[in-house]
């Protein structure tokens, strides 16, 4: 199915699902009572912070749950909403938005995308996050913030860059398959 200006059906319902999320994660400290979470330091790949959300509504308790477990959470190197901290970091949050607008541009705009170009955008991520994890560099949340959004974006570019070859690829079958089909004999 075809929408006009659209470029690819798939290519918008990422968009709308990464618009979507990243709203939903800016939203989440506006549906909890200001200064409720203000520190949910912990550490990737666990749930440290179940106590403090248990009894927040279910919209904003699964978004700071998502966030305790796929996110460190620290305090310092993350943005603070009406008085509380957001479910992910600065760098996650510029990821969801740098995929957000990387999917919201290719959604009505398709042009050729070089993989190793794209590439180049997780080069300052990976500069920012690796000094900071190998030295006592600390980065600020304005440099995280704007590597993320470099990275999804390079992201956003690379997956769309997929979808749009296997487009291709299924488009070129179709037509090979038409040409090769033998004519029909329709008798009248």
């Amino acid at each position: 199915m075809r929408l006009k200006g659209i470029t690819s059906i798939v290519v918008l319902s990422v968009f709308i699902i990464t618009l979507l999320w990243t709203v939903l994660v800016i939203l989440a400290p506006f549906l909890v009572p200001s200064g409720t979470l203000t520190d949910l330091s912990g550490y990737v790949g666990s749930h440290e912070n179940d106590e403090k959300i248990a009894d927040l509504a279910p919209l904003p308790k699964a978004m700071y749950w998502v966030g305790d477990g796929q996110c460190h959470q620290i305090a310092s190197r993350s943005y603070f909403l009406n008085g509380n901290q957001m479910p992910f970091c600065a760098r996650d949050l510029g990821l969801f938005l740098g995929l957000a607008a990387g999917f919201g541009v290719l959604t009505f705009y398709r042009h050729k995308v070089y993989p190793f170009i794209a590439l180049a955008g997780f080069i300052p991520l990976g500069i920012d996050g690796g000094v900071q994890l190998l030295t006592d560099y600390e980065s600020t949340n304005v440099l995280r913030l704007t590597t993320g959004i470099i990275a999804g974006i390079a992201a956003s570019l690379l997956l769309v860059h997929f979808v749009f070859v296997l487009q291709e690829d299924r488009e070129e079958s179709s037509a090979l398959r038409e040409r090769k089909a033998p004519p029909s004999n329709k008798q009248g």
